[in-house]
C-alpha cells in the first residue's frame, strides 16, 4: 500500500527539476573536469614529446 502512495506521489510531482545553485554547481564541476581532463591531456602530450 504505501509503496503505491509513494509512486503516486513521485508521478504528481509537477517538475524534478534541482535547484537554481545545484545546477549552478553542477555546472561548475562540469567545467571544472574539463580543464582538468584537457591539462591532462596536455601534460601527457608536454611529457611524452620530452
Amino acid at each position: 500500500m504505501s509503496g503505491r502512495t509513494i509512486d503516486f506521489m513521485l508521478w504528481s510531482d509537477p517538475e524534478d527539476k534541482p535547484p537554481k545553485e545545484l545546477r549552478d554547481v553542477q555546472a561548475m564541476m562540469r567545467r571544472a573536469g574539463l580543464v582538468l581532463a584537457l591539462a591532462m591531456i596536455l601534460a601527457m602530450a608536454v611529457l611524452g614529446l620530452r
